[in-house]
C-alpha cells in the first residue's frame, strides 16, 4: 500500500492507548482526562431523550443544517455569556467534540512546513491533530502565569510569515493545570494584533473553577475577530454525546462550516435536539456546581496525598480548577519507564514527553484527579510515591 506522506507524522495517542489498559477494574487510573461517570445526569438525559423521540422523532432522525440545531446554538450562546463572551447563535458551529474544531483549524491554516506556536507543554490531542497537516511546532516556555511573552514575540519575529496560528489553553491548562494571568492574556492579544495572527483559544474547562476570581476569556477581549473559541459539553455534561462548538466571527466561522460540510455534513441531530431539550428544563449551572464540589475535594485529597507520599525533589502544580495536575521529577527519572512499572503496581498516569512536540522532557507526568474516588486517589498516590522513591 502507498499511503500519503502525512501518515508518517501521525502516531497513536499515548492517552488512548493507555486507556485500553486502564479499563481493567483493578487499575487506579490517573491517566485519562475523564469526567467522573457517577456525576453524569443520567435521569435528566434519559428524560430528554424520551421527549426528543416522542415529540420530535422524525426531525431528530433526519439530516439537519451543518451549522447545528438553532435552539442548541442559542443555549451555547448563553453559556458563552456566562464566560463573559457576548455572542449570537449564528456565530456558533456545533462540532463532534471540540477535538473536531482542532482538526478543522489545522485544515484551515496550515500548509506543509508552516508553523504553529504552542505552549510548552501543550495538549497532546491538539499536537496530533495539527501534525496531520504537516506543520511544524514552535514551543514557547510557560510559567505559573502562562506563556512567556518576550519569548513569544522573539519566536514570531524569527519565523515571520511562516507562523500561521497561536494555540493556547488559558484556563486550567491541559496538561499543566495552570491558568493564565489577565496581563498575559492582554499581552497575547496585543502581539497577535501587532503581527496579524489568529489565536485558537481552547476552553474545555473554563466553567470548572474551584476558587479565585474568573479570568476573562481571550475571546471576550477580542475586538477585531482574530480569536477562535473552542468549547465542549464533554466536561460539563457527558463526553459520550460528542458535542462541542466553534465560536468565531462570521468570516472565520464560514471556513469551519466548509470543513464541517466536507468532513461529516453535521453533528448528530438526535444528540443536538436531546441536549437542547435537556437544557430547557435542567440547570446546567447547578450541575456544574455539583461537579466543582466533587472535583475540588478530589484535588484537595490528591494534593494532601502528594505532600504525604511524594519524596523531596518532586514538584507539582496546585490547579484552581479543571482536571489535572502536572508533576516534575528529578531529570534522571524517565516517566515512560516509570509508567510501565506503575501499571505493574496497578496505577496509571500519562508520561509527560507526549505533551512536548519538539523538546525532550522525559521526567514529567500528567495526573488526573477527577475520575477516581478519594480512597483510590490516596492509595494510587501512595503507590506512585513508593515507586518514585525507589527510582530516586
Amino acid at each position: 500500500m502507498k499511503y500519503a506522506n502525512r501518515m508518517d507524522r501521525i502516531k497513536a495517542s499515548e492517552i488512548r492507548e493507555l486507556l485500553k489498559l486502564t479499563q481493567r477494574p483493578e487499575i487506579i487510573s490517573f491517566a485519562g482526562g475523564l469526567p467522573a461517570p457517577e456525576l453524569f445526569p443520567l435521569e435528566a438525559v434519559e428524560k430528554a431523550m424520551v421527549k426528543t423521540m416522542q415529540t420530535q422523532g422524525a426531525q431528530a432522525l433526519q439530516y439537519g443544517p451543518t451549522e447545528g440545531y438553532d435552539p442548541l446554538r442559542k443555549h451555547i450562546a448563553g453559556l458563552m455569556g456566562a464566560m463573559g463572551i457576548g455572542t449570537e447563535f449564528n456565530n456558533i458551529l456545533v462540532t463532534n467534540g471540540s477535538q473536531q474544531g482542532l482538526d478543522f483549524a489545522g485544515r484551515i491554516f496550515f500548509n506543509e512546513g508552516d508553523y504553529v506556536i504552542v505552549e510548552s507543554p501543550s495538549y497532546m490531542g491538539a499536537i496530533n491533530a495539527f501534525k496531520a497537516y504537516e506543520c511544524n511546532f514552535l514551543e514557547v516556555d510557560t510559567d505559573a502565569d502562562g506563556m512567556l511573552m518576550d519569548q513569544l514575540e522573539a519566536t514570531i519575529r524569527k519565523y515571520g510569515d511562516k507562523v500561521k496560528m497561536i494555540y493556547v489553553i488559558p484556563d486550567f491548562q491541559n496538561p499543566s493545570g495552570r491558568t493564565w494571568s489577565l496581563e498575559r492574556r492582554q499581552q497575547l492579544l496585543a502581539l497577535a494584533k501587532q503581527y496579524d495572527l489568529p489565536i485558537l483559544e481552547d476552553n474545555p474547562y473554563g466553567l470548572l473553577r474551584f476558587e479565585g476570581e474568573p479570568m476573562p476569556a481571550i475571546r471576550s477581549m477580542d475586538d477585531d475577530g482574530r480569536v477562535i473559541f473552542l468549547g465542549t459539553f464533554s466536561k460539563t455534561l457527558t463526553p459520550g454525546l460528542r458535542l462541542g462548538w466553534v465560536e468565531a466571527d462570521q468570516e472565520l466561522l464560514q471556513k469551519f462550516i466548509l470543513c464541517k460540510q466536507g468532513a461529516d455534513l453535521q453533528a448528530s441531530t438526535v444528540n443536538q435536539i436531546t441536549v437542547a431539550n435537556l437544557l430547557d428544563e435542567f440547570s446546567i449551572y447547578d450541575h456544574i456546581e455539583k461537579i466543582k464540589y466533587v472535583y475540588r475535594n478530589r484535588r484537595d485529597v490528591m494534593m494532601e496525598a502528594m505532600e504525604m507520599y511524594f519524596p523531596e525533589g518532586v514538584t507539582y502544580t496546585r490547579p484552581t480548577g479543571g482536571l489535572f495536575t502536572w508533576v516534575e521529577l528529578p531529570e534522571h527519572i524517565n516517566t515512560k519507564e516509570l509508567g510501565a512499572k506503575a501499571i505493574e503496581h496497578k496505577v496509571a498516569f500519562v508520561p509527560g514527553a507526549s505533551f512536548f512536540p519538539n523538546s525532550e522532557n522525559n521526567h514529567c507526568m500528567r495526573i488526573n484527579y477527577s475520575s477516581m474516588n478519594e480512597e483510590k486517589i490516596k492509595e494510587g498516590i501512595k503507590r506512585l510515591g513508593a515507586l518514585i522513591q525507589a527510582e530516586m
